[in-house]
């Protein structure tokens, strides 16, 4: 039993209803740092119970930023020994921890380029996953043996419960230049900074699902799932809030498109509305932000302190819908999968302690059955971890996992044709 924010917890057990593939290992802390590297347990905390007398989709979801070597300098984290820092150590431990929790769709931001293609695909291929990848837009400028170390983001997913539909890229300077419309700061301070997102359209397999008929249309849900890593500076609070609500436009547009895409492909008489959404990264932002206001309520003032009063009004307003007077809006209606309570902190280095990473889902169709809590933090104090990365935990950023139930949004059809709602 571990105590966390004041509410006792089973470390490391699954409630009954959780799939067996989410079921922790039998592996602890170990005092011997020559050893391979393992995993800390952490608590799974049941939430709810699904609806098993309907169909319904069960998913789980990581999120994870792998802290990609080039950050992983001595100067940025001296209280780690160096033979953990290095990334021949530090990729063993994160890919032992992938496969410890066995996400169905698994979101990594700080993966270099190199790494992806000659470590984590052909590693998780084995376990039956596909992937998709995009480093930084620095990348496109650069020699080929300087662009496999620029870091990125990717999307995998397990192949017997999704298909890939489309992949799309966003690339936050290119959205700032082609809206600028002549602003000295979006032109001086937002589009310099080249952080991305990657969005996977997937739709479900059969096997995904629990009680539906079988060959129903029901079976080929459409998701999106994005992850997005936003840019790092706290001096620069206006760029994270603009990049994210770039990030949210695009993704209007994604849906937009992905509904035409699959009306073609599947003669499914389907809206955006209908696409499921997950969405998930390092946002760099803490919770009483201007960013995660933005995700969570789906609005966000004009006047919002974290513009600093620099005159970006004119230029989002061509950008983004303005609902209500004075207010930037997006129609998606998300909710966190985390809330301060359950996870005090995402990020834990010697200078800074503090959630910054999410994951978002719809709310109206989706809901959260159990996720994996924090690590102990009666167990940091006594191993007086002062920050990570540590020879047991291998990045400065914990991963976040989710169980997700989905419900169906396309129905079956009705006289030949497919109704939608």
């Amino acid at each position: 039993m571990v105590e966390i924010c004041g509410k006792t917890w089973k470390i490391a057990e699954m409630d009954e209803r959780c799939s067996n593939q989410l079921r922790p290992k039998d592996r602890g802390y170990s005092d011997d740092t020559s050893s391979a590297p393992k995993i800390l347990k952490r608590p799974w905390i049941p939430l709810t119970r699904p609806d098993r007398s309907r169909p319904t989709c069960i998913f789980t979801v990581m999120c994870y930023n792998v802290l990609c070597d080039k950050y992983a300098t001595r100067q940025m984290y001296s209280y780690c020994p160096s033979w953990a820092l290095s990334w021949d150590y530090r990729k063993k431990g994160i890919m032992e921890e992938i496969r410890h929790y066995s996400a169905d769709i698994i979101n990594l931001q700080e993966v270099e380029m190199d790494q992806f293609y000659n470590f984590f695909l052909p590693e998780l291929k084995q376990d039956g996953y596909a992937g998709i990848y995009s480093p930084k837009s620095r990348a496109k400028t650069m020699a080929e043996n300087e662009r496999k170390f620029v870091d990125g983001c990717a999307v995998f997913y397990r192949t017997a419960k999704f298909t890939l539909i489309k992949e799309h890229l966003v690339e936050f300077n290119q959205l700032a230049m082609a809206n600028a419309d002549g602003l000295e700061h979006m032109l001086n301070r937002v589009m310099p900074k080249d952080n991305i997102g990657l969005a996977a359209l997937l739709q479900t397999t059969e096997a995904a699902w629990e009680n539906a008929p079988h060959d129903s249309v029901i079976v080929q849900q459409p998701l999106l799932v994005c992850t997005a890593h936003i840019h790092w500076d706290p001096e620069f609070c206006d760029v994270k809030l603009i990049q994210t609500m770039m990030l949210s436009n695009e993704l209007k547009g994604i849906l937009e498109e992905s509904a035409q895409t699959l009306r073609a492909k599947d003669n499914f008489n389907i809206e955006p509305s209908n696409i499921q959404l997950v969405l998930c990264g390092d946002f760099n932002s803490l919770p009483d932000s201007g960013v995660i206001e933005f995700l969570n309520a789906g609005r966000v003032s004009q006047d919002h302190k974290d513009f600093k009063d620099l005159s970006y009004k004119s230029c989002l307003e061509k950008i983004l819908s303005c609902d209500k007077p004075n207010e930037f809006t997006h129609s998606f209606k998300l909710a966190s999968a985390y809330s301060e309570d359950i996870m005090p902190y995402t990020n834990y280095t010697y200078d800074f302690k503090g959630i910054i990473d999410y994951i978002f889902y719809t709310k109206h169709t989706m809901k959260p059955l159990g996720l994996l809590g924090p690590h102990s933090a009666e167990w940091l104090r006594e191993h007086k971890i002062v920050g990570c990365p540590h020879p047991h935990i291998f990045s400065d950023h914990f991963p976040l996992l989710v169980e997700l139930e989905m419900l169906p949004t396309v129905s079956a059809p009705i006289n030949g044709i497919i109704s939608h709602r």
